[in-house]
């Protein structure tokens, strides 16, 4: 009795059934995602059209239990928004899912869900297990979820229709249900691995389609039937790879010169079309047209009403002109230089041959060589260039062939090939720099077929076939060893425009254009040297020996037979007189052409003194004070600089401050050619005056007006203008302090001997990487213009590989449908047309179907590749050997379809008699591993 009276022994469990499963809060959590994205109730959306329409999606996460689920809804981007009193939907209007269904205007969409594809709806909500969670495999899971949303759909009035993903996911099986007032869509799938025989045509597949709709009414009414066969064309064999092979009789019969080395390659190494998928389709068709059973089909591809195409790319296919470009910008990444590279052993006496520039300077002194360009030749110009190095090099040391490295020297340097005047020369190096004129302004390049773009090429090649980083290392020494020769000899850098260098191109090319500067003015000093040398000598002869009525002493008649050195020796200097310093003075360019009268006044108290260094009277103007006419003087030339000095100038300059002395000391560095002017313009002026150099220098600083005199008569008047009456004007002192010498016993604006050593040596340490970056430029440069040759303009928005691979892919194709450069004719347009909207659009469709051009050609591609695969022999006429309908041996032109799908739809009553006509769809997939049924078939829930 104690143990039950015991007040535990009367404690019950309690089951509280209010409590939410997690199965109701997962029906909960559905119709609330339903209810945010606005899916409730009657849909009225205005979808877009399949083929037109942008797809649009949003996802969320719902679990159930501790189950992850992703819950998505898919639909047609909305095209405009209806009135919504015009527009509101009838209670009995069926879902536009259904309506869907029958709508004969979006079957086979070409890029779409599959879902859209199998069902042809617009809209639609998909619930999918998550990433990591296993598949719904279980008949009783899978039931559960279809219960799920049915109660979900049903609570919440939507009409969208709803899927679950079940079984496992490669494998793409869905069932849904769609519902609205008094009607139910149940969306049913069937996926086998292979076709069963009875099934594996029309026939059988429309006694599956009648036995699930189960219609009891006689006669049935009509079927509606699409067709639709996909052909897969893989075999290219019969055509010609449109990638030309390169020229081996060139690159190996000893001239792989200019052509080889100027091109960049283009193309790609592989196919960059793997397939060709056509689709021909029977879109209306009724059952009792058409016949297809296990023993005869009318199904003949040729026959087809529509045809469609679309092509299968290889993904990233390997293309010639991106594998150079990537291969030559990894080299800026490498920091070796080029002594590290060749190795010590053997750039040693390169590297000290570059950078003394002691014993290059006195390389100077010995005679110019008297070879004139016109007799160059690769012995005595290439080879001569090298052959002091080539001795301290054994040739299985050098990451450069002996062959191929004079080859690309002479498509570097022509010149040295074939005879060319200077002349013409210089004209070859001014055209050039016509060529690519907005575009190598625009990306900092330099003219295509300049040297500097030349080069690019080369080194571009050179890294990429002959040797990588080496070979670039090697091919750089022998450039600038070739550059040292070249200005060591005088001889002018082909493919160079002359004048001073061009700020608009890369910094290599205007290094290089300083150069080929620094050799005219060394040239042109020289030819003015021995022509006023010849002059001199000519009145030695004339004068008996004689100068002034005395015999002149040999060493001062004839400094150059004097000595063997070629130093400059200013006119009217003794020999004896000359000191190193005195190389900074050199002999007008002009001189020869000068004017050189002495002044009258000067003339008349016998004075020796006389004008030096005029070109030409100056607008008929006369000095100040003096009746003597205003001459132009001959002037130096500004010294040519490069972005680099003008830099490191402005640095200088600005360091300066503002200071008194600083500005002082800035305005007197930048006034040395100011000075010059004044100089030369005292010497060519005698007696002339600031304002008579103000009045040639700077008109507009010299103000002129009309006065009248004391005798009432009008004259011109002029003064200084304000600025240049400032107390410490630069230009008044730098006049005071100007001395009467013409330019040519000048000190130099431009020191030629000192700008090129400094240019040599700064090509001569640069590494290999830094060579990479100043040829990039010129490295897009030439790849453009070859993308301009080969593909069209509007494609340079693209990046550059996707340029080249769209490109080749182009090329492929056009090759493939016989399409021929410059050939013009309605059938080439269509064809080009036909051709660019198969790489833009998902599907094309063929104009004609198999009787129009492309469907001719697209006919012939598969005859051919039926005749290979079969080792049968192309027929000249193979629109005569097509395989008879009723079936024959002969080949067939048209290999088995790789997929067949095949749409069956009605309007019967389900599942009475007297229920409503409710649309009834299937979809049948055939392929050679697949087996799909994906149906929808609705029912009249108003009485069951």
């Amino acid at each position: 009795m104690a143990a039950d009276s015991d007040p535990e022994s009367e404690v019950f469990e309690i089951t509280d059934f209010t409590t939410a499963s997690d199965w109701e809060r997962f029906v909960s959590r559905v119709e609330e995602v339903l209810n945010d994205w606005k899916l409730i109730g009657n849909s009225s959306r205005h979808l877009g059209e399949y083929t037109s329409g942008t797809w649009e999606e949003k996802s969320q996460d719902i679990n159930f239990a501790d189950f992850k689920f992703y819950i998505t809804h898919y639909f047609l981007k909305q095209e405009c928004e209806k009135d919504n009193g015009k527009d509101k939907l009838e209670e009995d209007t069926f879902p536009l899912a259904m309506q869907d269904l029958l709508c004969m205007n979006n079957d086979f969409p070409p890029r779409a869900h599959c879902l859209v594809r199998w069902y042809g709806i617009r809209e639609f909500v998909v619930i999918n297990p998550g990433t990591n969670c296993e598949a719904i495999i279980s008949e009783s899971k899978c039931n559960l979820l279809l219960s799920s949303i049915s109660i979900s759909l049903a609570n919440s009035g939507c009409q969208v229709p709803m899927f679950v993903q079940i079984q496992q996911k490669w494998r793409r099986v869905y069932a849904g249900e769609c519902q609205g007032p008094g009607v139910r869509t149940d969306f049913e799938m069937v996926h086998l691995r292979k076709v069963p025989s009875q099934y594996n045509h029309l026939s059988g597949l429309l006694d599956i389609f009648k036995s699930k709709i189960g219609c009891t009414l006689s006669p049935l009414p009509p079927i509606n039937i699409a067709i639709r066969f996909t052909y897969i064309l893989q075999d290219w064999q019969q055509y010609s790879w449109p990638q030309q092979p390169p020229d081996f009789d060139t690159l190996l019969g000893g001239e792989v010169g200019g052509v080889e080395f100027g091109k960049l390659p283009f193309g790609a190494c592989e196919e960059p079309i793997s397939e060709l998928h056509l689709a021909t389709t029977w879109p209306h068709l009724t059952e009792g047209i058409v016949v297809d059973n296990d023993v005869y089909s009318d199904l003949d591809p040729l026959q087809a009403p529509h045809w469609s195409v679309r092509v299968r790319t290889a993904e990233n296919p390997q293309c010639l002109l991106g594998d150079v470009l990537t291969e030559f910008f990894r080299l800026c990444c490498r920091k070796e230089s080029t002594e590290e590279i060749l190795g010590r052993g053997l750039a040693e006496e390169e590297v000290k041959e570059n950078s003394d520039i002691s014993s290059a300077l006195s390389k100077l002194t010995e005679p110019a060589a008297t070879v004139p360009i016109s007799k160059l030749s690769v012995s005595n110009m290439v080879h001569s260039a090298r052959k002091h190095i080539r001795r301290h090099r054994r040739i299985d040391e050098s990451p450069l062939n002996a062959d191929v490295l004079s080859s690309i020297l002479l498509y570097l340097f022509p010149d040295a090939a074939v005879e060319k005047s200077s002349e013409n020369s210089k004209s070859k190096a001014a055209q050039s720099n016509n060529c690519g004129k907005n575009l190598f302004l625009q990306l900092k390049s330099a003219p295509s077929d300049s040297l500097t773009y030349r080069l690019a090429l080369c080194a571009c090649l050179v890294n990429y076939n002959h040797g990588g980083l080496r070979a670039v290392a090697h091919l750089w020494q022998e450039f600038v060893l070739e550059l040292r020769y070249r200005w060591e000899n005088h001889y002018l850098i082909y493919g160079l425009a002359g004048g001073p260098p061009d700020l608009r191109c890369c910094l290599l090319h205007q290094k290089l254009q300083m150069l080929n500067c620094c050799i005219e003015r060394k040239c042109a000093r020289d030819e003015a040297r021995k022509v006023l040398e010849g002059s001199k000598e000519r009145e030695r002869k004339v004068s008996g020996g004689c100068q002034n009525g005395r015999p002149v002493p040999q060493s001062a008649a004839s400094p150059i037979t004097a000595s063997t050195s070629t130093r400059e020796v200013s006119p009217g200097k003794s020999w004896d007189s000359w000191s190193d310093s005195e190389d900074e003075f050199f002999e007008c360019l002009s001189d020869q052409g000068e004017i050189e009268t002495p002044h009258p006044e000067v003339e008349k108290h016998g004075s020796k003194s006389k004008a030096e260094g005029r070109l030409h009277p100056y607008n008929n103007m006369t000095l100040l004070n003096s009746t003597e006419p205003l001459y132009v003087p001959v002037t130096q030339e500004p010294a040519p600089m490069t972005e680099d000095l003008l830099e490191e100038q402005s640095e200088v300059l600005a360091k300066l401050g503002t200071s008194a002395e600083g500005t002082h000391l800035r305005a007197r560095m930048q006034s040395a050619c100011l000075l010059s002017d004044m100089e030369s313009f005292k010497a060519a002026n005698p007696g002339c005056v600031l304002e008579d150099f103000v009045r040639w220098y700077s008109p507009r600083d010299y103000v002129e007006e009309e006065v009248i005199d004391k005798k009432g008569n009008t004259v011109v008047k002029g003064e200084l203008s304000a600025r240049m009456k400032i107390p410490g004007n630069m230009w008044v002192e730098t006049w005071e302090t100007a001395r009467v010498t013409p330019a040519r016993r000048q000190r130099r604006l431009f020191d030629d001997t000192k700008e090129a050593e400094k240019v040599l040596h700064y090509l001569a340490v640069q590494k290999p990487a830094d060579l990479t970056c100043h040829l990039l430029p010129c490295v897009l440069h030439a790849a453009i213009l070859k993308l301009n040759e080969e593909g069209e303009s509007r494609l340079f928005s693209s990046v550059l590989t996707a340029c080249i691979t769209v490109i080749t892919r182009a090329r492929s194709l056009k090759a493939k449908f016989a399409i021929c450069e410059g050939a013009k004719g309605e059938d080439t347009e269509e064809l080009e047309k036909f051709v660019s909207s198969l790489l833009e659009e998902p599907e094309v469709v063929v104009i004609g179907a198999g009787q129009g051009p492309a469907g001719s050609i697209i006919h012939r591609l598969f005859v051919n590749a039926q005749r290979a695969a079969h080792l049968a022999p192309l027929d000249e006429d193979f629109g005569l050997d097509r395989k008879p309908t009723g079936g024959s041996n002969k080949i067939s032109d048209f290999p088995s379809p790789a997929g067949r799908e095949i749409l069956l739809r009605t309007c019967v009553p389900r599942p009475a008699p007297y229920s409503k006509a409710l649309p009834q769809r299937l979809f049948c997939v055939l392929m050679n591993e697949e087996f799909r049924l994906a149906g929808a078939f609705s029912s009249d829930t108003s009485f069951f």
